[in-house]
This record gives C-alpha cells, structure tokens and sequence, in this order.
C-alpha cells in the first residue's frame, strides 16, 4: 500500500522526544487555562504546534506515518494520566502543585512574579468573584490548571475587632 519513508521506531522515538520536551517548556512556562490565553500565547501556541509537528514527523508525510505519531501522542497522554493517578510523585511532576497567591489579606508578590503573573490578572480573577480588596480575602491559589481559587475572610475575629 503506501511506503514509510522513515522506519516505524524512529517515528514513534521522534515523538516521545517531541511529548517530553513540549511537556518539560509547558510546565517551565507557567500556569494559563486556555480561557486566559492572550493574542501572543495563541500565537505562540500555533508556531509551537507547527514546530512539534516537522520535528515529530521528520518529513514524513504517509498517511502510515501520521497515523503512529498520532497513536504515540494519545499513547503518552494516556500514560501520563494512568501514572498521575497512581503517583503523587509524577503528579507533582506532570501537573505541578497549587501556590499561594494571598495570605490572610497579604498578597505575595514573589509569588506572582514567580508564575509570570501581574497583580492585574490577580485583580480581575477576584473581580470575576465578587471580591473587592484583598483584605476580604483569607486564602488565594493558583492551581496547576491557571485558575484561582479564593477563599473568603470570616467575619473579623475578635482579636481584629480588638485591634481595630
């Protein structure tokens, strides 16, 4: 039928190499959903998707060969989950661990600039829940995915009704 121009092995090693290190640049690159791209991450995601795409296939244009990069894609997604659920250490790894962004009120600016995120962003996720200040705000993470998690103040304890 149709002629691989590239043994089947190579394809398949082309793409665990491609897998691994698009995954290793996504995890260094910071914590966006996908509702949060702007303009220049999608561009970035385009020109990504195309690199990946010629390094995995290596000129390789049969339907055959298409095909076993694509099975070796979803075979390493498929792994990837299979060991997640079943280690905390590859979860950690793969997914990464939520940080905190505000502390009983305080936000943690190292934090921020850690993850590449401006206080803008942390502004309008707040907005988004009906937060105002950052005082009213008890705990704030931002998970592995790219959103926040807020956890709102009680009301003033008595030592900072005291103090007030």
């Amino acid at each position: 039928m149709f002629e691989l121009q590239l043994p089947w092995w190579e394809l398949v090693l082309r793409g665990v190499i491609v897998y691994i290190a698009v995954l290793v640049m996504m995890r260094i690159s910071g914590k966006r959903t996908v509702g949060e791209f702007t303009p220049f991450d999608v561009i970035v995601l385009m020109l990504l998707s195309e690199a990946a795409s010629n390094s995995m296939t290596g000129g390789e244009e049969s339907v055959q060969g298409g095909l076993i990069v694509v099975a070796t894609l979803i075979g390493l997604n498929y792994l990837s989950a299979f060991l997640s659920t079943r280690s905390r250490m590859v979860d950690k790894l793969l997914q990464g661990r939520p940080v905190v962004l505000i502390r009983r009120g305080k936000v943690i600016k190292d934090a921020l600039l850690a993850n590449n995120m401006p206080e803008n962003d942390l502004r309008e996720a707040m907005r988004s829940q009906a937060i105002r200040r950052y005082e009213d705000v008890e705990l704030a993470l931002l998970e592995p995915d790219g959103e926040v998690s807020f956890f709102k103040r009680e009301s003033p304890t008595d030592d900072d009704s005291a103090s007030a």
